[in-house]
């Protein structure tokens, strides 16, 4: 089984530093939904992990999020797409959970609910925390300059080996196309 982690604010959608808080609020990055739909025609499972402190925060309810995820399900789908599984942690910057990135939980998680082994799996973030929570369960990560991303490619602590694309749609096509040329 051929599977790859994703970000949701910044990577599938714009991000705010407000907080997506409604269906209204949450807005396709252009490209994003037809590369989700490109990975799926090449066989490949779609899990989003996301952390939504805003529930934490008391700014959205699980009612709520649940529906910026139903409008993304049903976009990704008009592209002919789908999303295999969202995994989100709730808790905010000052928990003591596990499942906050740059912490492994939520991709662990993933792991488990795949019956699969991360190593190798493409994880795509733009943020310092995506790419620290891929590499500590042996995924490779992925930065897009979309969202955060340009402020965390000029972050001194990142690894000069993670590869860098503009956003999710450029990602996935140099993906798909090295994985072209390896077979």
């Amino acid at each position: 089984m051929k599977l790859i982690i994703l970000d949701r604010d910044g990577v599938i959608n714009d991000d705010s530093d407000a907080f997506i808080k409604s269906p209204d609020e949450w807005n396709p990055i252009p490209g994003s939904l037809s590369a989700i739909a490109k990975l799926n025609q090449a066989g490949y499972r779609v899990a989003v992990a996301t952390n939504q402190s805003g529930l934490a925060r008391g700014l959205f309810t699980i009612d709520e999020l649940n529906a910026i995820h139903k409008k993304m399900h049903l976009a990704v789908a008009s592209e002919g797409g789908r999303i295999d599984g969202i995994f989100f942690c709730p808790h905010g910057p000052d928990s003591a959970c596990d499942c906050r990135k740059p912490k492994p939980g939520l991709l662990q998680q993933i792991a488990e609910r795949f019956y699969t082994n991360l190593e190798g799996i493409p994880c795509i973030g733009d943020s310092l925390r995506d790419l620290q929570a891929a590499q500590a369960v042996g995924a490779t990560p992925i930065l897009v300059r979309s969202g955060k991303g340009l402020k965390t490619a000029a972050d001194p602590q990142l690894d000069p080996a993670i590869p860098i694309y503009n956003n999710l749609s450029e990602a996935v096509a140099a993906l798909l196309e090295q994985e072209e040329v390896n077979t």
